[in-house]
């Protein structure tokens, strides 16, 4: 190839700009969504939607979407993607959860929820404001030739119930030709300005286990002549988590704990059936896609000496959410050129369950943690009716995903 044609390849060659200079016009059209923003927060904090019920979320959603000139598709029920920039090769995609919780608001600000018993605690609201946000700031740089590479969002239903809208996702074409992708998630412990991540698991996976024992029943005066399913719901509860550290890698962080047990209503009756269910959470994918089979395995050995039958039922949840070293590390450059040097902070990881987590299992992606605590203020807890944002994180969740997903 000649000098002269490789001049007139570099001259027609769509304009590149470096990190820092992309961060520059990142925040400058960042800047002019600030206000709109936050209306369109208090908007969906006042309006919370249930799990697969987000119709008017999605609506919303979609029709700021189509006036940034965006053509956001619909999905069966609730939830939406949207395509931004060029549509060859690999997309990077962000992610949105939609749902609120069935809790009702007690959080006293102006724009509280209108709707009794349901509220967006655990921050949903402000992911979905932010995704939001990073997809307008995207359209502006596609429109000026700064968007190389292809963007898809993702405003999914459902996060809050297992296994997770997530998989709504899973079972589409959408999550095709995306080669990788990020998404946040409120932290009300950390300050607003900062942004926790982490590389590896961030969260736990989250599964139901179920385990029923039966037998012919008795009086408790002659335990001898049936099974005593009391006794053997004992040893599950007491006998099964202690069990399953020393059959599994303790660093795989699994653990089982028992949440609720029925059985009989007679102090002097030995019940027929009894029933205890838990949640079983690991931090590690291998040993969580082996850990069910094995809870099975050491109940059963745990009641064989008592006489009684037994049925467990273990259903998955979620995966733990597996983040990728690369894309870690790229999200926190792009957390760094736009909310400064020191806005990176290592977060811990947390034993609750996230369906981010089933995005990870087909692409290779992050998720941060978005400091949403008044510097100085109190703490809050996520999953509590009382949960209060500082409102300046959502300006910071747009900044970094839109320039994680532009550099």
């Amino acid at each position: 190839m000649s000098v002269a044609e490789l001049d007139q390849i570099v001259s027609t060659a769509p304009p590149r700009a470096s990190g820092p200079v992309l961060a520059q016009r990142v925040m400058e059209l960042a800047d002019e969504l600030d206000d709109e923003l936050v209306a369109f927060r208090r908007d969906v904090h006042a309006h919370p939607e249930l799990s697969r019920r987000e119709s008017r979320t999605t609506a919303v959603v979609a029709e700021r979407l189509r006036a940034a000139g965006l053509s956001p598709r619909l999905l069966d029920g609730t939830g939406l993607v949207c395509d931004i920039g060029p549509g060859e090769g690999a997309r990077t995609g962000l992610r949105a959860d939609l749902d609120a919780l069935p809790l009702q608001d007690t959080s006293g600000v102006e724009f509280a929820s209108t709707a009794p018993g349901v509220a967006h605690a655990c921050g949903h609201d402000v992911h979905t404001t932010a995704v939001l946000g990073a997809g307008l700031v995207l359209a502006r740089l596609a429109s000026e030739g700064l968007l190389t590479r292809g963007v898809r969002l993702f405003f999914q239903p459902a996060e809050e119930v297992m296994p997770g809208g997530a998989l709504d996702i899973l079972g589409t074409p959408e999550l095709d030709g995306v080669e990788r992708i990020a998404a946040v998630h409120c932290d009300p412990k950390i300050d607003v300005g900062t942004v926790g991540t982490r590389i590896g698991s961030i969260t736990s996976a989250a599964d139901a286990v179920s385990v029923t024992v039966s037998s012919p029943g008795g009086h408790t005066s002659r335990p001898h002549l049936t099974g005593d399913v009391v006794f053997a719901l004992g040893q599950v509860i007491t006998q099964v988590s202690a069990a399953l550290g020393r059959r599994l890698d303790p660093r795989s962080g699994v653990n089982l704990t028992w949440g609720t047990v029925q059985a009989g209503s007679m102090p002097n009756v030995i019940p027929s059936t009894g029933t205890v269910k838990g949640t079983l959470r690991c931090l590690d994918v291998a040993a969580w896609q082996n850990a069910g089979d094995l809870v099975r395995d050491v109940v059963e050995q745990v009641v064989k000496p008592y006489d009684v039958e037994v049925t467990v039922h273990h259903t998955r949840g979620v995966p733990p959410v597996d983040n990728d070293a690369t894309e870690t590390t790229a999200l926190e450059a792009a957390i760094r050129e736009t909310a400064g040097p020191d806005a990176v902070v290592l977060t811990e990881q947390s034993m609750g369950g996230e369906d981010f987590g089933w995005y990870l299992t087909k692409v290779r992606g992050t998720m941060a943690r978005l400091g949403t605590r008044t510097p100085g203020g109190r703490s809050y807890d996520i999953h509590q009716g009382d949960l209060i944002v500082d409102e300046r994180a959502i300006g910071v969740g747009v900044r970094m995903l839109a320039q994680y997903a532009a550099r």
